[in-house]
């Protein structure tokens, strides 16, 4: 259960929607049906016959902005109560139980106008599941015992969030905007707004609860997906029965109009203090909402041109500069009503002393957009991008699907109920000029965070306490600004080869069920999988480079590390052309070397590989690039002590287990002493010796898949004076892990490295088998059983924390099970003496549990693994 992200955050409902056809994906074989229940609820059907999951989600159009006066957070409090039980079904926690035991998961999330509830469930357990759902709408029982126990799961959400920098910079901007708008308000909620404060005043928050759920759930300002696996009678059947029992009150969607920000609020800088170390610009200007045209999407144009990264680019200059290693630009936070774009630069230390000079250049990039107009081309090849993405799209679990899906009911008419804003289909430069005037000094907020501020603020945002300073800035002084700015060729970018045009199938005559071994020599094997499910036009490869020498030391460590960002440094402004066109790329260390994937459109996936072999091949260390990811990394790794306390006990319980698994801090102090010639002399020897493990798959021929590989193993090895030769035999090795004594137990100690964060963490690791497939079976099981029982008598019935799991984990082919709680209520002793009880209490549930409840649990992971 969360606060949703604020930059995903929905309006209120679209005039009276009489339904009609639903535009969806040619590929797509699954069948809609919108229905209206007596009661005025909106129902979307899926029918879905080859699904294994069944899913459902209910959209409420009520959100934090909505919050009573005094009771902030009460919406997201809300959202917790109403999993407790039902007057139908009043065991508490019985929802949950009964989701989770059947191959389940259940979520919900507010956000400032909308509440969200969902789950997903195996097939034949999904009529109970749904019904039970159906209560949360009809009669809840949100009892008085149970209301301290969720204000404090509540409040311990808000605790996880408190260091974290973009939760304190959203407060931060909506603190510095119009008191009486709801957008300035706190929405999490706490200890103190759910209960310390209203009982100081005689309010009884429970009471305020029931009258929040009855003023505003009203069945004519929701929106339920239901995704099923039965045909759209029966689903339609099995909804009327259940769910139009729902009250209709009639009641409005809340509407909040009115800007944010008056002009107090423009024109400003505001410099703050992070609790990571970097530095980061934002510049924000309020627009006129492109919801309201969505097909024009002059928000997705601006952002496109704004935010783009090849030669010629405005992020381009900055990075040629030294001065940005990200930039992001686009639509933020948005309602109806108003809305804000944003541009975001992540700084180096040298940009940081010259953020006026870059400020200057983005005002100056605005201009030159002003001037080019706006270009019919470059429209035509975002449409043609997104249709591509739209037609062509991988189905994504149900779950998801139904949660997009019925958010966008409450937004879009019933024919881009799918789609929402992702087809821009309707040129109008004059609309989006109109937002691209919009951008100008005399609107903007200046946000600009860095630790070099911390000692020279002067105020505090009460709800994080980020520390901030607060100035005016005029037009001149950012029009000064322009003119100082260096001089730089700023363009707009060239025509994208990358586009796909040939969306054909291969003719695939093999239809192997699995991965086959096709090609295996000295330098490479290959394995091969065509696509005979899916068929669609897109391919995913995978390139393991086997390098013994990458990981064998934290100096070996950093320097491979080096030699991977370098890499995706000199690609990015080619290859951001692949994947601006649906063909995304990465690179990234594995346990034994590095490895490098393609996803996405076939058709020009072949030039993407080349591309990124032939970077390999001709490496070459420039010291100003080395600079910049040496500074981004060392302050990555300074970072890591920001961590969640959970993150970092999951980290350190990785490194006790696996081998070549370095302390942070080791690889921190090598990185410090290297420099650029030190990665000179290493990447040839890192190169030396390797072996090629590759996985080609989707819409893919043999010929091709192998041609691919001939090709990497033609660069690499077959050279007059090769890059790289083969491994020796006893270079082949696998990942090594400790092997745990059996019946010993292991405890490790590490204090906290963030002496402001007041949560501690445990993980709870049992060691229990190697890769075997009964044992794998039987770990399955357990974790059926016990998952919902950790998580109700931890989290629901001992309060220990908000983050409350266990899962099964794998080292390298090693299974086990891993109890993770993060609390700031107890100590990690504490933590793992109730963590041994719970464990007898498994053992002794296991014990008594009945033939039924094996076989339902049997059943439920054949279907689907329950346990990741």
């Amino acid at each position: 259960m969360a606060v949703g992200n604020e930059n995903m955050e929905v309006a209120a409902a679209v005039p009276m929607d009489k339904g009609g056809e639903i535009l969806k994906p040619r590929t797509d074989k699954r069948e809609y049906r919108r229905i209206v229940l007596k009661n005025s609820l909106v129902v979307l059907l899926i029918s879905d016959p080859e699904t294994d999951k069944c899913a459902a989600s209910m959209n409420v159009s009520v959100g934090s902005f909505s919050d009573p006066e005094g009771l902030d957070g009460l919406a997201h409090f809300l959202e917790h109560m109403l999993f407790y039980a039902s007057e139908k079904y009043p065991e508490e926690d019985s929802y949950s139980k009964y989701i989770a035991e059947h191959g389940g998961s259940t979520n919900a999330y507010t956000s400032i106008e909308d509440t969200n509830y969902h789950f997903d469930i195996n097939t034949d357990s999904f009529d109970e599941a749904l019904d039970r759902f159906a209560q949360f709408f009809i009669k809840p029982l949100m009892s008085a015992d149970a209301t301290m126990r969720e204000i404090k799961a509540v409040d311990s959400e808000n605790q996880k969030n408190l260091l974290s920098d973009s939760w304190r910079m959203r407060q931060l901007q909506k603190h510095l905007s119009r008191e009486d708008h709801p957008y300035h308000k706190f929405s999490t909620g706490n200890m103190d707004t759910l209960h310390v404060q209203p009982q100081a005043k005689g309010i009884d928050t429970r009471s305020e609860l029931i009258k929040f759920y009855d003023k505003h759930y009203s069945a004519n300002i929701m929106h339920l997906v239901v995704y099923g696996k039965e045909n759209l009678d029966k689903t339609q059947c099995l909804v009327e029965g259940m769910f139009q029992e729902i009250r209709n009150t009639n009641r409005s969607v809340p509407r909040f109009p009115g800007q944010p920000c008056t002009p107090d609020h423009l024109q400003v800088l505001v410099k703050a203090v992070p609790i990571k170390q970097g530095h980061k610009l934002t510049v924000s200007w309020p627009i006129t909402p492109s919801i309201h045209n969505y097909e024009e999407a002059p928000c997705m144009y601006l952002g496109h041109l704004i935010g783009h990264e090849s030669e010629g680019s405005l992020f381009h200059a900055l990075k040629n500069l030294g001065w940005a290693t990200r930039l992001y630009a686009g639509e933020g936070d948005w309602t109806m009503e108003y809305a804000f774009f944003n541009v975001s630069i992540d700084l180096t230390d040298a940009g940081h002393e010259h953020m006026q000079d870059i400020t200057g250049l983005l005002f100056r990039h605005i201009k030159l957009l002003q001037q080019s107009g706006v270009s019919q081309w470059i429209f035509d090849e975002l449409s043609a991008i997104c249709e591509a993405e739209f037609h062509y799209q991988a189905k994504i679990d149900p779950i998801s699907y139904v949660v997009n899906i019925s958010s966008n009911m409450t937004i879009y008419p019933t024919k881009h109920w799918l789609v929402g804003s992702s087809l821009p289909s309707k040129f109008n430069p004059a609309i989006v000029q109109k937002i691209l005037n919009q951008l100008s000094p005399s609107n903007v907020r200046i946000f600009w965070k860095s630790n070099k501020f911390e000692g020279k603020t002067d105020k505090v945002e009460p709800w994080y306490n980020t520390a901030y300073s607060f100035e005016n800035i005029t037009e001149s002084t950012i029009q000064e600004w322009v003119q100082s700015a260096p001089d730089v060729n700023l363009l707009l970018p060239i025509p994208n080869v990358f586009i796909p045009t040939d969306f054909s199938l291969k003719d695939v005559k093999d239809k192997e069920s699995f991965p086959v071994l096709l090609r295996k020599t000295s330098f490479s094997r290959l394995w091969y999988k065509p696509d005979t499910k899916f068929f669609k036009p897109k391919a995913y490869v995978k390139i393991d480079f086997n390098c013994p020498l990458a990981v064998t030391s934290p100096d070996a460590a950093v320097l491979s590390n080096a030699f991977v960002w370098l890499l995706v440094d000199y690609l990015n402004e080619y290859a951001y052309y692949a994947q601006t066109a649906g063909l995304d790329y990465g690179l990234s260390l594995s346990d034994n070397g590095f490895e490098l994937y393609l996803v996405g459109f076939n058709h020009k996936l072949r030039i993407l590989l080349e591309a990124v072999m032939q970077k390999i091949a001709k490496f070459e260390v420039k010291p100003d690039r080395f600079s910049v990811v040496k500074e981004t990394t060392i302050k990555a790794y300074q970072n890591y002590k920001f961590q969640q306390p959970y993150q970092q006990a999951l980290s350190y319980c990785s490194m006790v287990l696996q081998d070549n698994t370095w302390p942070w801090t080791e690889e921190l102090d090598a990185l410090s002493q290297l420099e650029a010639e030190d990665l000179v002399s290493f990447v040839p020897l890192l190169l030396s010796r390797t072996f090629v493990e590759c996985y080609i798959a989707g819409n893919v021929e043999k010929n091709e898949a192998e041609s691919m590989v001939k090709h990497i193993e033609d660069v690499l090895f077959n050279d007059p004076k090769p890059i790289s030769r083969p491994l020796f035999p006893s270079q082949f090795l696998t990942s090594r892990v400790v092997e745990l004594g059996r019946g010993m137990k292991y405890f490790y100690h590490q204090e906290g490295s963030n002496p402001s964060d007041e949560n501690s963490a445990l993980v709870h690791y049992i060691q229990v088998h190697q890769d075997e497939f009964a044992m794998n079976s039987k770990l399955q099981l357990f974790c059926l059983i016990a998952k919902q029982a950790t998580f109700h008598q931890l989290r629901t019935v001992e309060q220990l924390g908000y983050i409350t799991s266990l899962s099964r984990s794998n080292y390298s082919g090693v299974y086990g099970v891993q109890f993770i709680i993060q609390s700031s209520v107890k100590g990690p002793g504490h933590i793992d003496s109730r963590v041994e009880s719970l464990l007898k209490d498994l053992e002794s549930k296991i014990y008594k549990i009945s033939d039924e409840e094996f076989k339902r649990g049997i059943h439920s992971f054949t279907i689907k693994p329950i346990c990741n």
